[in-house]
């Protein structure tokens, strides 16, 4: 019966076009609603029961999911797990719901504990419809791990946590391949913690490791206090030092910046098609590195090839579609203090600059700048908003 649940699922994916990032994507959209779901029963109808069925698992089938799932063996009696995925006529998957914003760190997944050893479940999830977290039994046969090998957050995911997700679903469930990689997911996670935990605060083990490579002299308790203070700057400066290359490194892969050049002829002050007018300046390096870098922030919402710089005598425009009626933001780089004003509701609002980094502390407001205008742009097409 599976088999054919799988065909039906791929053949439908196929005959519509859609991936299994569409699949996903499609699930994240709906994280709009996460504020207005305010109990268990409103994350499962809208975030976790889409999931599933993003999954290939038909919710709606007995047969393949049993909701309010229960066992009568060795579990406190009337406790139920909220869903079951059934494979092969036997459970595989045990899904433990809680109400969207929940910290699932801070939850024990009591029920998914108490029936991953009654059942033929190999997996148990926990979720808040946003956040989902995967255990097995890594650490001791049929009992489930208290930490999860694999946590997926709807709201954050790149192309290796869907690929990791895939392998829950309907077409590619195989619990050998899902094991085979647990581990290394597991152990991979738990040193990504520590190297967070590392970056944010070094411990003293780090600091005299370290230290002793890089300090010739007796490393003091003084010492060590300095050593990790810098060490915790070197960390911040390498992250956003890679981060920045991997930023460039993606922009420079689109088509080459959109800077609105002069037409010929033109000179001082003449008048351009949308009633803008242009003098004859030079953009400086840094302007072209603060354009970037508002490109790159912008690109989460719209294609960055339409976010333009135009240059003028005293600032230096970044626009919507180079269209002067729609500034997104204007760059001050002229003289001892650096600016960069922000346009929200055609209201410009400055904020001086230490570094170009410092544009990145106002990445929400950028984004917000970029999105006023496309409503506004849905309107101009008819855009009718589909139901989801």
């Amino acid at each position: 019966m599976h088999g054919k649940l799988d065909a039906v699922t791929a053949s439908t994916r196929r005959r519509e076009g859609m991936s299994f990032m569409d699949e996903i994507n499609r699930v994240r959209t709906r994280l709009s609603l996460a504020s207005s779901l305010l109990t268990e029963e409103a994350t499962k109808n809208a975030l976790v029961m889409p999931m599933l069925k993003a999954l290939g698992y038909d919710v709606f089938d007995p047969t393949i999911v049993i909701p309010e799932f229960s066992a009568d063996v060795g579990v406190k009696r009337g406790e139920k797990v909220d869903y079951a995925i059934i494979r092969d006529s036997k459970v595989a998957i045990l899904v433990e719901a809680k109400t969207a914003g929940t910290d699932l760190s801070k939850q024990h997944a009591s029920q998914l504990y108490r029936y991953f050893s009654v059942t033929d479940a190999r997996f148990g999830i926990l979720t808040n419809g946003i956040e989902w977290r995967f255990f097995t039994d890594l650490d001791a046969p049929n009992k489930m791990d208290e930490k999860p090998f694999f946590i997926f957050s709807l709201s954050e995911y790149n192309e290796g946590d869907l690929a990791e997700l895939d392998k829950f679903s309907a077409g590619k469930f195989s619990v050998d391949t899902i094991l085979g990689a647990a581990s290394d997911l597991k152990l991979r996670s738990l040193l990504s913690e520590e190297v967070r935990r590392e970056m944010a605060s070094p411990s003293d083990e780090l600091v005299r490791l370290i230290g002793r490579r890089v300090f010739s002299g007796n490393l003091t308790a003084d010492i060590r206090t300095r050593l990790a203070v810098l060490l915790r700057t070197s960390f911040q400066e390498v992250l956003r030092d890679q981060v920045n290359q991997r930023l460039k490194d993606a922009i420079d892969r689109t088509e080459p910046a959109t800077i609105a050049p002069l037409p010929a002829g033109a000179g001082s002050g003449e008048e351009m098609a949308d009633g803008a007018r242009r003098v004859d300046v030079e953009t400086t390096e840094e302007e072209r590195e603060a354009y970037r870098i508002i490109r790159a922030i912008a690109r989460k919402v719209v294609d960055p090839r339409r976010i333009a710089l135009r240059d003028a005598a005293s600032y230096c425009a970044i626009l919507f579609d180079d269209n002067n009626r729609r500034p997104i933001a204007r760059l001050y780089m002229s003289g001892n203090k650096k600016r960069i004003g922000i346009f929200i509701e055609k209201s410009e609002a400055r904020y001086e600059l230490s570094t170009l980094d410092d544009i990145y502390n106002y990445g929400d407001e950028i984004i917000k700048a970029v999105e006023g205008y496309l409503p506004k742009e849905r309107e101009a097409q008819g855009h009718v908003k589909e139901p989801s």
